[in-house]
């Protein structure tokens, strides 16, 4: 599980790439850790042309649904694979269950990334 702080205000489909390079899976057994997943999963903020540039350019598959008013250019869209997504929102709710992280009262971004690594700690426990 890895985490990326942003200003309040700033959108989190900027911080896709930087996210996906921090991130690593070990591998079952010996070898190592992977860097690169085979897809990447995303709602519909996620949907914009850097975003899907980069994914490509790095050989990610992108389970991102379109927008309305996008174009659909022959995407085929795997619904199964996107209702894995569930995982990250359930993750996501689970983190705000800690007050400290749903209401971020610390003014300092670092220790606030503290709270949240501790709280990323407590639930991998």
């Amino acid at each position: 599980m890895t985490h990326v702080l942003t200003a309040g205000q700033r959108q989190e489909a900027t911080q896709v790439p930087a996210l996906l390079e921090r991130g690593a899976v070990a591998r079952p057994g010996r070898g190592r850790p992977r860097v690169r997943p085979d897809r990447a999963g995303g709602d519909k903020g996620y949907t914009g042309r850097p975003v899907r540039h980069y994914l490509r350019q790095r050989g990610i598959g992108a389970v991102i649904p379109r927008r309305k008013n996008e174009a659909r250019r022959g995407v085929r869209f795997d619904r199964d694979a996107y209702r894995e997504r569930n995982v990250v929102e359930r993750t996501i709710n689970r983190l705000k269950q800690h007050r400290a992280i749903a209401t971020r009262y610390e003014k300092l971004e670092v220790t606030y990334h503290a709270l949240l690594t501790l709280a990323c700690i407590l639930l991998w426990l």
